[in-house]
């Protein structure tokens, strides 16, 4: 066996040098569309489960609750998000996906599926959705509390 034939066969190098070059693609195709692949994760997230707290929001999208402020702070700028007081904690802000948002989410998800449609140029319909099947469940076991 020669050293090409071993390095291919470790999933974790195979899954590193993937996650790579998916990295490069998304974050060139989402800077093409003035974005940021977090600003796609806090306006997803806050459209698939509502309002949050930037805590809540920095647990749900996996974003450093220090970076989440400058993320944030983008997304106010461009009004794409609303902050304000929680009612039930004057301390924290509850932020929420304005019109504006939803209407750059709806675009970066096309964005995102011709993206993804280049990165899984290779694989079928029924391959794609067992990719992300597998990865999901790799990732669910290795988030489970205890792992």
């Amino acid at each position: 066996m020669n050293s090409d034939d071993r390095l291919r066969q470790r999933a974790s190098r195979l899954l590193s040098q993937v996650a790579t070059r998916s990295d490069r693609l998304i974050n060139e195709g989402l800077a093409q569309a003035d974005a940021r692949k977090w600003h796609y994760a806090v306006l997803a997230s806050l459209q698939d489960f509502g309002p949050a707290s930037q805590a809540a929001l920095s647990k749900r999208t996996g974003i450093y609750r220090s970076d989440m402020v400058g993320v944030l702070n983008e997304l106010t700028q461009r009004q794409l998000v609303e902050r304000a007081p929680d009612p039930d904690d004057q301390r924290r802000n509850v932020i929420t996906i304005s019109t504006a948002g939803r209407r750059q989410l709806r675009r970066l998800d096309k964005v995102l599926d011709a993206l993804h449609d280049e990165l899984l140029a290779p694989l079928d319909a029924a391959e794609r959705d067992q990719l992300v099947r597998l990865l999901t469940r790799l990732l669910d076991h290795h988030d489970a509390p205890g792992s």
